[in-house]
Order: C-alpha cells, then structure tokens, then sequence
C-alpha cells in the first residue's frame, strides 16, 4: 500500500514549502492533526500570540528539565528543527527548547497518529535551495515582529497574556487530572511483571461456560428454579414425602419434576461442555510474546497486560492491544472486524510515529499508558501514552480488538491492555435482553384460572370429607380406615391408626387433594411449548425462501420463545436506509457553484478521463488507475473540470471533488500493479485497478465520484493523503479530522496544500450545513438559494443529498484550533464534547461549494412486501433520518404512499406551533380523541370475544381494520409526514396523546430526520397506549434502541455491520423476506402454540376431572383407582409425543395460500386461535368429556365384580385414546409423521399397561389382560370416544356449515382445488 519513502524528493522543489512558513515549524501540524516539527502553518499567520504565549512558556514552566530524547542528547532534535526552519534567533531556539511540554501537546492527530519528533528522516521534504530561501524569508520576518512588538500596547499584552495563561493552565489541569486520575488503567510497556504486581489484572483465559464439574448441580438446579412453576411442583412433591398425605409413592412423585429438571440439565450441560471445548480450543492457540529479547510462541491464556505481542497476517488478535508499530512504515494496520461486530469491509488502525520508530528496538522499549477502564464500547478508547519523558494521547484508532484479524499487513507490534473476560469482545458477549411472548403472558392468566379451579376442588373434597367424617363420627371406630385399632387377626394386631380427629384430618384432605390434582397446573406444558419453538425455528431457518443470495446469509433464530408473535403483528416500524433501501450508493446528480449537474450522464466520459494518460501529463501518469466500477459522469462538468481557466466556478468544481475525495475516511485499494502510488519520481506503465474501502456507503460512492471525474485518492497514510489530479499526483499533509457524529452532522478536515495554504473541507446535512456558510455577499447568497432549490429537487427524486463547503484558514485561527485540538484529544473525560466545541471553531463562515446527491436503490421487493404486509392489516410506519422530501419520494417508490392520499404535514419549530399543527389537522380531518378511543376498546372487546368471521367491511377494504377509519373527511386516506424537530417538542412535552390520535387515524406514518432514540420514542408511543404488537426492522446501529423497544425486533444483514442483528430477536437479508416471515410462518406458529397451550389444558383438565369425580364417588377419600406411574407417564410419556409433533407440523393453510391472500393473517391480531373465549368453551367441553369418561365404565360395570383397579386400567386407556381422537379432529394436515406419533402413542399407552400389569407387586397385576378378553372392554371405549367428542363434532359442523371463518373458507378452496387437479390429472395417469 504505502512506501517508506517521501513522496516528495529532496531534489523537487515543488516539495518545498513556501519560504513564508518555515519560521512556524514549531506550529505546524503533523500527519493526521499533529503538529511535527518540521511542518508549517498558513501564510499568514499572526506572530503576535506566540509571542506571548512564549514568554508566559518561560514563566509558568521556568525550572522544567529540558526533554531528553532516547540517547540522553537534550532537544538536539528541536534545536536542530528550528535551525532547519529558518536560522530563528536564539530567544526563538530557547522557546523551543525550553518548552517541551507545549511540543509534546501539538504530537496530536486524528486516529491518534503523529509524526515523530526524533525522526527526521523520513518526514524531511526540505530541499537545501529551500532552506536558503527560508532562511532570508525568516530573518526579514523577525526583524519585523521586533518592531510589531514594541509597538503593541502594554494593555493589550497583558490582556492577551492573561487569555493565553488561562488557556495554558486549563491544559497543565488536564494533564494532571489525567496523571492522577484514580480511575485510570496502568500499564508498563514490556514489563508486565510490575504492571501485574500493582493492579492485579485478569489474566488473557477466557470462559464463555457457566458451569464447572463441581457448580454444575447446584448452580443449574437453582437456576431452573426460579420458574415458579417448577417451585410448585417442588412443593407438592415434598408435601407427598409426608406420611399423612403419600398419596402417591414417595419415589413416584418426584419423577415427574425429577424428569424435567434431568431432561433440562443435560441440555444445558451439554451445550456448557461444548462451551468448555471451544474455551479450551481458544485458550490455547498461540501468538508470537516478547519474552527474554525475543519474541516466542507464548499460549494465549499466559498472556499478561503489559506484554508485547506480535501479530503476523491474517492471525487473530489474541487481547486488546495499542498498536506500536506495522511492518508499514507509517505505523498503518489493516484489520477486519468481522468477528466482532460483523463489518466485512477493512478498518484501519494506526500506530503512534512515537513508537513507530522504536519498533526496531522493541525489547528496550518502555513507558506507561493510562487508559480507562474496560467496558464494552468498541468505537471509544480513551488513553495517554508516556514514553521517554513524552506524553501522546491514543484514541480508538490505535487500539485492536481481541477477535480481529490482521489484513494486508506482515506484521503487527503492539501491547496489551485489556485481557481475557476483560476485553471489549467478552464485555459484548451478553446476549440480547429477553422478550416474553405476548401468548404466554395470557396463557399465565388461564393458569391463575386453572389454579382457582385446583383450589375449589381441593375445598369441596376437604369440606365433603369433613361432613362425611361428622356424619359418621360414631362408626370410625368400626370402619376401614378409621379404626383405631387393626383387628388382632390382622398383619399387624393391635397397631393403631393414625387418626388426627376431624379438623386435621379435613386439613390433610385439602393437601392430599392438592397433590391428586396436582397436573392441573399443567408442568409439561412449558417444556413442550420450548421444543415445539425450537422445531419451529428449525423449519424457519432451513426455509429457502429467505435466504439471501447477496449476503450469503439465511434467517436467524436470535430469540426462541417469541415465535408465535409474528403472528399477531399490529404496527412495523421500518428504517429506510439499508432496510427498504440497498444501501448501495451510487453517485447521480451535483450542484456545482449553483449549478446543476446531471441530467444528462454519460458512462463514455467516464472511460475517457479514467484512465489518466494525457499526452501533455507529466511522465508519472502513466502509471495507470482504473476504478472496479462504472461510473456515468456529466459530459459538461468534465469540460468545466479540464479546461485551463482561474474562474469561480472552475475553482469551486476543483475544490467540491477535492473534498469529495479528502473528506473521509475511505481506504484505497491498489490490486493487480506492480506500480506503488507512493512515489512519484518512478515511472511505470502498468495498469492497476483501484477499489474503496470504507465503513460508509455514501463515502466509498463520493470518493469513487471523485475518482470517475479525475479526482482519485490513491494512497491514505497516517499523515498525509494522495490525490491523483488528472494525472498530476497532489501530496496533502492531513493536519486534522472531525469526524461525523449525530450531533454535528457533518465531517471536516483540516489540509494542507504543497502551497502552504491551509483549508479546512467539510461536508454534511443540508440542515446544519446551512446556518454555518458566509452570508457576507450577495453572489453567495444566491449561489445558496440556488443550491436549496437544487436540494429540494434531487430529495423529491429520492436522492440522498450532502452539502459541500470550505474556507482558507488563518494563522491565528490554525493556532487557536490546534491549541483547543490538543487539549480535546489529550482529555479522558468528555473528549467528545470537547471535540465538538473545538471543530465549531472552524466549521464556521463557509464558503458553499455545492452539494452531492447519491442515489440508494430499493431493495427487491419491497412494494410488493408493504403492500402485503397493509392488506394483512399492518400498518408500516417509516422512521428516518433523511430529509422529508427524500422520505416522501422513497414512500412513493415502495408504494407505502399513494396519490390520493392526503398528506398531513407538521413541522414545527416550537411546542405550541407544533400544538397548533396538531389540532388544526384533527379538526380538518375529523380526528377525535374519545371515539379513537372507543374504537380501540371496541376492537379489543372483540378479539376478547373471540370473533371468528372477518367483518364484511373489512372483507371490503385494502387495509382491513373496522376500528379505525383512516379516512379523512373527504372520504380519502391520510397520511402523517412528521419531522424529528417536531418530535423534540411532541414527546417531551404534554402532546403524545394529539399525536396518538392523529397518528392512529392515519394509513400511513412517516418520520424524517428523527435520532435513534426519537425511533425508540415512536415505538413506545404506541406500545403503551395499545394492546397491539409492534415489530420493530432496520440494519444499523442507530435502529438498535427501537428494535429492543418493540415487542419483535427484526435485523436487516445490511452493509451496516451486525449491530441491529445483534441486538435483534430474528435476522435476515432483505426486507421483502418479512412478508412470509409474518404471513405465512407467523400465521403457522401462532396457529400452532395457541392450539397446543388451549390442547395442553383441555388434557390435563379432563384428566384430573376424572380423577375429581371419582374422589366425589368413594366418599372424599383422595384415593385413586389409577396406578401411580399410569399418572405420571400420562402427561410425560402417553400424549406427549403427539402434542409435540402437531405443534411443529401442522399447517391449517399452505404457503402459497397465505401468501395469495394477505388478509387470513387478521386471524393472528384478532386472536381467533386463542383468546377467553375459547379458554371456557374448552373447558365446559373438558368438563363433559370427563363425565362421560368417568360415569360410561362405571354404569356399564356397576353390576360386574372387577375391582377398581380394572376399572382404573379402562379409564386410563379411554382417557388416552380420548384425548388423541380429539387431537386427530382438530389436525389439519396430515403426515406421515402424525400418524405415527397419534395411533403410536395409544400403542405404546398400551404397551406400556401391560408391562405395569406383569408386575405382581402392583396393585394392577394381570388386569388389562382380563379385560381385554371382553367385547364390553372395547364396547365402553367406543362409547366413552363417540359419546365424549359428539358435542365437539356438532359444534364443528355448525360453525364449517353456517359460520365460516376466513381460514375455513381459504381451506375449503384449497381442498377443491386439489380434488380439482386430482380429477383432472387422473384420466392422464389410467391412460398412460
């Protein structure tokens, strides 16, 4: 990438910098904002302040020991520069080398890389002709500023001599705030003995398990434990442990919990094992350590903070380290953070020149760095480093991550910092907060109900067994049970009863019954309800139709136990960038000087002008560039481009794409040259291709803009950039950067021109752009208006636009910033806010050089997917923070808006505008707050109700939703466009409910220019004023807290890393994948679970009803006719296995269906397959199923002698068979898988009663074997199914015949059509 070498010789004179400057060198600005000492600052810089500041130098830091470089020689460096500089006079050379602390502070950059202070060689680009000239131009200056100094006022001075003191003292506070700081991390550079031994660091072992052989019992059970659920069970396990109430054996009754907690522990331990394994893997790779002078193979658990570690390319950082120097000369790395944050595009990182040049002598290196404390944000880092007496500040750009890897790179130096769980990579490894499923949280209301019902029954059986002990009080003495003493024949003559009299004995009941009926709280079903997701989620990602081909990336399963609120979904809250959009950009229209570019492009005169091979260019171009990608360029703007002429407008072209291709933070990329951009005396006539990488999709498209119009960035190191100028190759020394940032919203950098003139270059959103550009002559302002209207245009187009701008810095201003940029950068504390403050000094009085428009293409799919997704009964709302006309114009595109809608439009710019705004659009529109209020509570009554027919209004309309009319007075839909600055005031203040109501009224919702927690804002304006699901979709970082806000947060696999996926509960690769996510596979798992928890309930139910009536018939006694282990196999082991597969199988409508017509999905949101009313329906049906269970065998028996063990074996065999013929009515979808699991279970009920009956210790022995020889066995089962499951069956018909449902005409339809194709295709087959 980069050479060594200067890319200006000695020998060219245009290296030379201009005579006026060379007396600053002290000033001047180092690489990525240093200030080196043999750089130079503006033309005209004011030689006043340092004048001042020099002798306040003298006075404050009188005393301090000169600053000694490596080999002990004090500043020869700094006298030496200054000497180069311009033969200063010695009061000039004192200031130099008396203050070291005010040289060390300008060491600053961006990226947190200077150019070294002691190394002159690589940096010097001075010619000896040039150092005459500037000699002689610095004599003549100083004997000016002699003269300017005397003639200053003594008040003046001391006016500015107490500014500057103040300035000084503010920056030696933060210094020493820094030194002492109490929260500050120490490290000792290569000495990690005395790092370790003072701070006690964690070691480099990581573990991601949670377990250990010795806590895996304890920890896992008590963990388990916090369901309540399992608490209860516990309860009524130990309850049986008690002698008065072992109803059931002591050992049977802590199978079932025993079960459940084994069958949850050995999951859970062995994915820790598979933890432990990849732990182990990890821990013991290994890394190149210095250890004894030389760098040795040292595991990566060994390694200490404070050790020197040598990465080689493409190998994996082992900790977080500070870069110390690359096998690139000017300390550049390249990295991949894949791994981390998932961004497959290359990152750079730098090391500091300071330490650059002391790579070679590693293993004699020493110093301290103070950083902060570890914590998880992977995009700050925050640190001094002090080496030989030299203080530097570090910053995110010099720090790499644990789990990187090293790209296009040897080698890679550096020191650790951060170790093992205390890495930034271990800190983010938490999982995503954890959402509770909107079903589950009504299925927990029914519990309470079935709980109550528990309760009741418990008090009937205690309040009879206490009547029936007082009606017989007199005959205990004689009756079984209640003797007080065996007779003296028995087994055990003489041996009492334990008889605790009425009141205990009523107590004991109540608790024995409790335990009888315990599997009415059904402890299977949250066991079942977690596999059934679990094969859900399997199907789900195996599903092809959302893979995506372009990312290579298929769905994710982030968060399993949310399935079935897919499909209930109300509102989606969608990003626009990267989520209906590709976020791929590519460059479409400019606006140059007011003037407009681009109507007309051309992919010929790109070819043209890309190649850079002019016949009157200097020989070093041809060294050929060709860009990866076609670029149409504007025909007339290349003219203007290339023609010889000084004018304005020609100036303004060249200085818009010199910001367009300095302005970032984009990586060239040079492949198949053997050329080096570097150097420019070497002439080479090869052709290289160059590509971009950068984080950001709008700067990899500017700069590739840039380079189609002849403006190529062909190098970027850690102090300069190198633009090749239509064959003519410019080195500009970047002297700072401000980064973008939200607050801000624009980009700038401080350059420096071979001229010596200095410019600051930004670029940003047209709405902070604007209040900061000169208003001092009228052509400026109308360039401006020129450029809005331009603006304006390319926003209705649905382009994304930047305004572009610049201006000449001073000296006293380059001064002033660099001053405040020292301290900014060198700050542990508020450094971002400080830099903010210090880039306002020169974002200011701005001369507009254009704007940029880049277009960002819809992803495929998208208007299909949103008009789906609106005739499914979803409202889509957009949240953006582009302009509102390119919202607008995006809204079109995707079909989200349409023509006869009408647009409410609030932009306001205080509270009570923006109050006024709101009311007057209420009362146009007919919007009122209290029938939008009854229309919710009349929609949620519904869903309560359980409505199964779609009403025929909504069968009528496009958006089907009865309780809202989402019309205007005029009869047409409406639409709320709403900008963030109007949201500043609506949801900070008292208006969220006038926005409520407006918004709700409305079709159709878009948000522009809204901050990432304004989306959240939105999100939580409807999720707390509604019962409605909300999802929540988007690709960046900035859609995080909107998709943790949302009861469903999807993530976009975009070109914006993996942040929104990481935080997400599902993932995919586009967006038109969320319409069969929802319609077809949300509709399916909420049809699944709802049915499984109402079927869950019913077969417990009936199963302790029975149990119930039976308890009634042998007077209160909490007896059982039923073994023990029939009870407990019943829900583990006889209906599991079909409630299981019908779960995860079965399917009421196929794929195709629910995707032809949106609106079955209504079913979800109107909760059809769950809801109260079907929780009572299915109990009154529980109720007498169990009667006829209970009382068929019983009249049918009631004269036979088999005892009530037989009578038990019956029951349980028909409960079994009952509740499985009820399975079968209600299966949709008929599988092979199915079948097995429905008529096999039974077969293996049976299978199992009769190895229960060989046993003879068992109450039960040979009974089924008896009964099953008689034809009134199999008689009563027969009876029991018909006579059980015919009011079921009749309601069944009533509802398929007069009273269908959407879905039951939708299944009908899809029925006759195979019957259809069957009998169509069957005279086709008998003939062939």
């Amino acid at each position: 990438m980069t050479s060594g070498k200067p890319l200006l010789s000695p020998s060219d004179p245009s290296s030379a910098p201009s005579p006026h400057h060379n007396n600053n060198s002290s000033l001047g600005i180092c690489s990525l904002g240093c200030l080196p000492q043999n750089a130079s600052t503006s033309a005209d810089l004011d030689e006043s302040p340092r004048t001042n500041l020099r002798d306040l130098k003298e006075e404050v830091e009188e005393g301090n020991q000169p600053l000694e470089d490596a080999s002990g020689v004090k500043n020869s460096r700094l006298q030496s520069s200054s000497l180069v500089s311009g033969n200063g006079t010695a009061e000039q050379q004192s200031f130099s080398s008396k203050n070291p602390s005010r040289e060390r502070k300008r060491l600053v950059s961006w990226g947190g890389t200077a150019d070294h202070p002691f190394v002159q060689a690589t940096f010097e680009i001075s010619s000896d002709s040039s150092r005459v000239a500037s000699s002689g131009a610095a004599s003549t200056r100083m004997t000016s500023q002699r003269q300017l100094d005397e003639s200053r006022s003594s008040s003046r001075g001391q006016d500015k001599l107490n500014k500057s003191q103040r300035l000084l003292q503010k920056s030696m506070q933060l210094e020493n705030d820094l030194l002492h700081a109490s929260n500050a991390r120490l490290i000792h550079v290569n000495d990690p003995q005395k790092t370790n031994d003072q701070f006690e660091f964690t070691g480099n072992e990581i573990r991601t398990s949670k377990y250990t052989i010795i806590t895996f019992l304890p920890k896992n059970i008590f963990i388990q434990f916090h369901r309540v659920a399992y608490l209860y069970f516990l309860a009524i396990a130990a309850l049986n442990q008690l002698p008065p109430l072992a109803v059931f054996g002591r050992t049977v009754s802590l199978f079932p919990l025993l079960f459940v907690l084994s069958v949850t522990a050995i999951k859970d331990g062995y994915e820790d094992w598979r933890r432990h394994r990849s732990d182990r893997n990890e821990n013991n790779r290994e890394a190149l350590v210095l250890q004894l002078g030389k760098f040795q193979l040292k595991r990566w658990k060994n390694i200490r903070v404070g050790e020197v570690v040598k990465i080689l390319t493409d190998e994996t950082i082992p900790c977080d380290m500070v870069l110390l120097g690359t096998s690139d000369p000017s300390g550049i790395a390249y990295i991949q953070t894949m791994n981390l944050d998932g961004e497959s595009n290359l990152k750079t990182r730098y090391a500091r020149q300071e330490t650059t040049s002391l790579v070679s002598e590693v293993e004699t290196l020493s110093g301290v760095i103070r950083c902060e404390q570890p914590n998880r944000n992977i995009y700050e880092f925050t640190a001094n480093m002090e080496l030989n007496r030299h203080k530097f500040p570090l910053s995110q750009s010099n720090i790499i991550l644990r789990g990187c890897q090293l790209k296009n790179t040897e080698w890679a130096i550096g020191v650790a910092v951060y170790a093992g769980q205390e890495t930034k990579a271990m800190l983010n490894s938490a999982a995503s907060p954890s959402k509770r499923s909107r079903l589950e949280t009504y299925m927990n209301r029914e519990t309470l109900w079935l709980s109550v019902f528990l309760f009741v029954m418990c008090l009937v059986v205690a309040s009879g067994m206490c009547v029936w002990l007082k009606q017989h009080e007199k005959q205990l003495d004689t009756l079984p049970y209640y003797r007080k003493i065996y007779s003296e024949k028995g087994t055990h003559p003489g041996k009492r009863y334990r008889y605790y009299g009425i009141p205990m004995e009523t107590f004991i009941s109540f608790l024995s019954s409790i335990i009888v009926f315990q599997i009415m709280i059904p402890i299977s079903l949250y066991i079942t309800m977690e596999l059934v997701r679990l094969g859900q989620s399997y199907f789900m990602i195996g599903d092809r139709h959302m893979y995506d081909d372009n990312s290579n990336s298929r769905f994710q399963c982030r968060s399993l136990n949310i399935n079935e609120d897919l499909g209930q979904i109300r509102y989606i809250f969608s990003d626009k960038t990267g989520t209906l959009t590709e976020n791929k950009m590519e460059f479409k229209r400019a606006s140059v000087w007011g003037k407009n570019y681009g109507r007309a492009l051309s992919a010929a005169g790109a070819s043209l002008y890309r190649d850079f091979a002019e016949p009157t260019a200097a020989p070093s171009s041809r060294n050929k560039l060709r860009l990866n990608s076609k670029i149409p360029t504007d025909t007339e703007l290349m003219e203007l481009l290339h023609i010889e002429l000084a004018g304005e407008e020609r100036i303004a072209a060249h200085e818009f794409f010199m910001t367009l291709a300095a302005c970032n933070t984009v990586i060239p990329i040079l492949t198949h040259s053997s050329s080096s951009c570097a150097l420019l005396d070497e002439v080479h006539d090869t052709v290289g291709t160059i590509d971009y990488q950068g984080e950001s999709p709008d700067e990899q498209a500017l700069v590739a803009a840039a380079s189609a119009y002849g403006y190529t960035l062909c190098e970027r190191t850690s102090g300069h950039i190198v633009i090749d100028v239509n064959g003519e190759k410019l080195r500009l020394d970047v002297l700072g950067l401000h980064e973008f940032d939200s607050v801000r919203k624009r980009m700038s950098v401080v350059i420096r021109f071979p001229s010596g003139a200095v410019k600051v270059l930004v670029k940003g959103a047209d709405t902070t752009m604007f209040s900061i550009l000169r208003k001092d002559h009228k052509s400026h302002h109308d360039i401006q208006s020129a450029t809005l209207n331009h603006l304006n245009e390319y926003s209705s187009e649905g382009l994304r636009t930047l305004v572009v701008a610049a201006r000449d810095l001073t000296g006293e201003e380059l001064e002033e910033w660099q001053f405040m940029y020292e301290d900014a950068s060198t700050s542990l504390t508020d450094r971002s806010a400080k830099l903010r403050q210090t880039a306002s000094l020169i974002e200011c009085n701005l001369t507009l050089l254009g704007a940029s428009a880049i277009e960002d293409r819809l992803q495929e799919g998208v208007p299909e997917a949103i008009e789906s997704l609106r005739q499914a009964g979803m409202k889509v709302w957009v949240l953006t923070g582009d302009k509102q006309e390119t919202a607008i114009s995006i809204g079109m595109s995707c079909k989200l808006l349409t023509s006869d809608m009408q647009r409410i439009i609030i932009n306001g710019t205080s509270e009570n505008e923006c109050k006024r705004l709101l009311f007057d659009a209420k009362v146009k529109f007919g919007v009122n707050s209290a029938s939008c209020c009854n229309q919710i509570s009349t929609c949620h009554r519904d869903a309560e109700n359980g409505y199964h027919e779609v009403p025929a209004s909504m069968k009528s309309s496009n958006a089907p939703d009865a309780c809202a009319e989402e019309e205007g007075v005029s009869g047409g839909p409406l639409a709320l466009i709403i900008d963030g600055n109007s949201l500043v005031y609506i949801l900070e203040k008292d208006l969220e409910t006038e926005l409520f109501d407006l918004a709700t009224s409305c079709r159709v919702v878009i948000c522009c220019r809204v901050a990432p927690l304004q989306k959240a804002g939105i999100v939580d304006l409807i999720k707390s004023r509604t019962d409605d699901m909300t999802l929540a979709i988007g690709d960046g970082a900035n859609d995080v807290s909107m998709i943790q806000m949302a009861d469903v947060g999807v993530g976009i696999c975009g070109q914006e890393g993996r942040q929104a996926v990481m935080a997400s509960d599902f993932a995919m690769g586009q967006f038109r994948f969320l319409k069969r996510l929802l319609l077809v596979h949300g509709h399916w798992n909420y049809q699944r679970v709802g049915y499984l928890v109402l079927y869950n309930f019913y077969r417990n139910a009936v199963f302790v009803f029975m149990l119930f009536w039976y308890i009634l018939y042998a007077a209160f006694s909490s007896t059982s006719a039923l073994t023990d282990w029939s009870s407990v196999f019943y829900s583990l082991i006889y209906t599991s296995i079909p409630t299981l597969v019908v779960g995860i199988l079965d399917k009421d409508l196929s794929h195709r269906t629910l995707l032809k017509y949106p609106k079955l999905y209504s079913a979800g949101y109107r909760q059809e397959s769950y809801n109260m009313k079907l929780f009572w329906i299915t109990m009154l049906d529980t109720v007498w199923q169990s009667l006829v269970l209970f009382y068929v065998p019983l009249f049918i028996y009631d004269q036979s002698d088999i005892d009530v063990w037989s009578l038990g074996s019956l029951w349980t065999i028909a409960v079994v068979i009952l509740v499985n013929m009820h399975l079968a009515m209600d299966v949709q979808q008929w599988l092979i898988f199915t079948h097995m699991a429905i008529w096999g279970s039974i077969v293996i009920t049976y299978g199992c009663l009769m190895v229960l009956d060989l046993i003879p210790a068992f109450p039960n022995y040979n009974t089924i074997f008896q009964l099953a020889k008689s034809p009134t066995y199999w008689l009563s089962i027969l009876l029991i199914i018909v006579l059980a499951l015919l009011p079921r069956f009749i309601v069944k018909v009533i509802n398929q015949s007069f009273r269908r449902s959407d879905i039951q005409i939708a299944r009908e339809a899809e029925i006759l059509k195979k019957n259809r194709s069957y009998i169509m295709s069957k005279p086709d087959h008998d003939t062939s």
